[in-house]
């Protein structure tokens, strides 16, 4: 891959295409596409998704809520900064929550839910494959915000989902290019596997892993 080469693509039309971008620029955010601390105005980052500027702009408004851009009048949204302190802090919260969730709702997922929760899982798999980032990380969301609903917390379920939305996760377009993305993308498989099989402890300490890799593997090494 060029160096100057991007991986932001045409936004397909698919269902809402407000949605669509949305997906697309919070991929392109989150994996350091779109630089932090830098001005886009929604004209250009149309011509970049191949749609007009209408959209960008519901879209925009929907990552604001989320903490991902600001409002810059007359100019367009800049991209949030997110420290080496903020990533600590992020993946501190994640771990907290998320591995004991796992394993408390572990014993608590239907039989017949697992067919469709490892479609999911498999699916993060196959977008990695393919070296879509929007679809992957999107798929990774719900993938996550699926499991924690089992806990039948909805603000466990809200706070984590600001928290991966807060991660820039910058080492995603390293892995892609050296082909290991979909290497770490099967933890997900695996992890089904094992809470299907009830094993409670073993999903939990596989969760930690996965997270771990946010500060690790994905976000780059600390300074």
């Amino acid at each position: 891959m060029n160096s100057g080469e991007t991986l932001i693509t045409p936004v397909a039309r698919r269902s809402s295409l407000r949605d669509e971008v949305k997906i697309a620029m919070r991929s392109a955010i989150m994996s350091g596409e779109m630089s932090p601390g830098v001005v886009y105005s929604a004209p250009a980052l149309g011509a970049k998704f191949g749609v007009s500027p209408t959209p960008v702009r519901e879209a925009m408004l929907d990552l604001v809520k989320e903490g991902l851009v600001t409002t810059e009048p007359n100019k367009g949204f800049r991209v949030t900064e997110v420290s080496e302190a903020d990533l600590d802090h992020i993946t501190q919260l994640r771990l907290l929550i998320e591995p004991p969730v796992v394993k408390e709702v572990t014993p608590l997922i239907p039989d017949q839910d697992f067919p469709e929760l490892a479609r999911i899982a498999q699916s993060i798999v196959e977008w990695a494959e393919r070296r879509d980032l929007a679809q992957y990380t999107e798929a990774d969301r719900v993938f996550h915000v699926r499991l924690l609903e089992y806990s039948g917390n909805p603000r466990i379920v809200e706070l984590v989902s600001t928290l991966r939305s807060q991660t820039r996760l910058l080492g995603l377009l390293p892995l892609l290019e050296e082909g290991l993305l979909a290497q770490t993308a099967e933890e997900h498989v695996e992890l089904i596997e094992l809470m299907q099989l009830r094993r409670a402890d073993e999903a939990e300490e596989l969760m930690r892993r996965h997270i771990s890799h946010v500060r690790g593997i994905w976000a780059g090494p600390k300074r």
